[in-house]
């Protein structure tokens, strides 16, 4: 991975694999990926954090690409969203807002990797579904 901003990169290497999975398979098998991916992502960065030896390693992207994936369930295969939704994201897992930043400081270990990114994406989610309902309507 990428040493400078690898959670950005992580984000964008997803972009292409979350296309794939929406053009086959719909909303349906893009959430059900995202969920594996989580937990996955929980126990693959909780062992990784253990054998390493600190505490959420920058390298461990996999939490990037289950908050990406959420984010991108209801852009469809719209390629205005999906831009959207990746600088939506990646704002809102920078800046982790609350109660991201809760989870952030406060749930540790593999579970804590995850869950922020997850929860952070939420915020983008909402955005891109109320822009997917203003985009459908004009």
């Amino acid at each position: 991975m990428m040493p400078f901003a690898p959670g950005t990169w992580g984000s964008l290497a997803a972009l292409p694999f979350a296309w794939g999975i929406q053009y086959y398979w719909g909303w349906v098998g893009l959430s059900v990926a995202t969920v594996v991916v989580f937990i996955i992502g929980w126990w693959a960065s909780h062992v990784f954090e253990k054998e390493a030896g600190v505490e959420d390693p920058g390298c461990v992207v996999i939490d990037e690409v289950a908050g990406q994936w959420l984010v991108l369930i209801p852009a469809g295969l719209d390629p205005l969203l999906y831009l959207i939704g990746f600088v939506l994201f990646r704002i809102v897992d920078i800046f982790k807002p609350w109660p991201a930043c809760w989870f952030d400081k406060n749930v540790h270990g593999g579970l804590g990797i995850m869950l922020d990114d997850v929860v952070a994406a939420i915020y983008a989610v909402i955005a891109i579904y109320f822009l997917n309902i203003q985009l459908s309507g004009m």
